[in-house]
């Protein structure tokens, strides 16, 4: 069962789980996946939110893709691995708790291997997740689906990337929210 919160800038960071030249495109949805975390970025520079990466194995499956990287901001961590799940990768732990953040927005390929292992382990060890699901996604789309439910009943909270950046901002009318409102108009 969750413990209700709510998503504080100053006590959450991004992390964006591989999205790398040969893993974005084979994935369903690649474009939104692609489109929303450039979103969440945005956001966490407005909000001064932290921002990490990883990267699977990048001499098999590439870099960050630069429609990602040039929104990074310059101070990005970033962490190779080769495990599914970043937090069996050693030194993990601790590339993401520098800062001394408890809470962590997951976006990232695929829901169903890398993220889902990721979140649940994110959470055995305290740290509250918010999944952004439309900046998430699998090859097979009900493999997606179903990872987010077993998110859900893990405890995460999985929501649209438009929710988290309207938790970030708190309130209309303040210069940021101005700045995000072009993000989300029809």
């Amino acid at each position: 069962m969750m413990r209700p919160f709510r998503i504080d800038p100053e006590k959450v960071q991004l992390l964006v789980i591989d999205l790398q030249e040969k893993m974005l495109p084979a994935v369903h949805g690649w474009e939104k996946v692609d489109r929303n975390t450039g979103v969440l970025i945005e956001a966490c520079k407005v909000t001064a939110v932290p921002v990490k990466y990883t990267e699977h194995y990048p001499k098999g499956l590439g870099k960050t893709v630069p429609s990602v990287m040039e929104k990074l901001p310059v101070q990005a961590g970033r962490m190779e691995k080769i495990h599914f799940s970043c937090c069996m990768e050693e030194g993990f732990e601790d590339f993401l708790r520098s800062g001394g953040r408890d809470q962590v927005i997951v976006a990232g390929v695929e829901s169903h291997i890398c993220v889902l292992g990721t979140v649940i382990d994110l959470m055995a060890i305290g740290m509250r997740v918010v999944l952004a699901a439309d900046a998430c996604s699998s090859r097979d789309p009900e493999h997606h689906r179903l990872a987010c439910d077993a998110m859900v009943s893990a405890g995460a909270l999985v929501v649209p990337v438009e929710t988290v950046v309207y938790q970030l901002l708190g309130r209309a009318g303040t210069e940021q929210f101005k700045s995000m409102l072009p993000f989300f108009k029809a």
